[in-house]
């Protein structure tokens, strides 16, 4: 998969929940290095002034991997509701992929994919 088929895919999710009305403003803007590698940045603002800010680093020589990421969702006062990251951290975690919680917890989560991350802020907090 060329990367911006992978680009694509992520703006025509957005365009999707954005039929819902539940997305007031979104931004996207992707540095293609390669065909196949690049990174997408993007700010999603919901109806409730809460925000989705997203960095994706993809690989897609082989198959689509995330060779770095962030999905960090925060409330319109800004305070994190979670963030999925596979940041490496100090003191160093047992796992790559992860994921912070709300109450400052760091929990075992695979990479996820944009459309679950657009659900999981729909279901849990719209």
């Amino acid at each position: 998969m060329l990367l911006s088929e992978y680009l694509s895919d992520i703006v025509r999710t957005m365009d999707e929940y954005s039929k819902t009305e539940l997305i007031a403003h979104s931004d996207i803007s992707s540095d293609i290095r390669t065909p196949k590698v690049g990174i997408i940045k993007g700010t999603i603002t919901f109806i409730d002034d809460s925000k989705l800010y997203f960095t994706e680093y993809v690989d897609s020589r082989y198959k689509i991997q995330k060779l770095s990421y962030s999905f960090q969702y925060q409330n319109s006062r800004s305070e994190l509701k979670f963030r999925y990251d596979n940041a490496v951290h100090k003191p160093k975690l047992a796992f790559a992929e992860h994921k912070h919680l709300i109450d400052g917890s760091i929990v075992e989560a695979d990479a996820p994919e944009f459309s679950d991350i657009l659900r999981e802020i729909i279901d849990a907090f719209l």
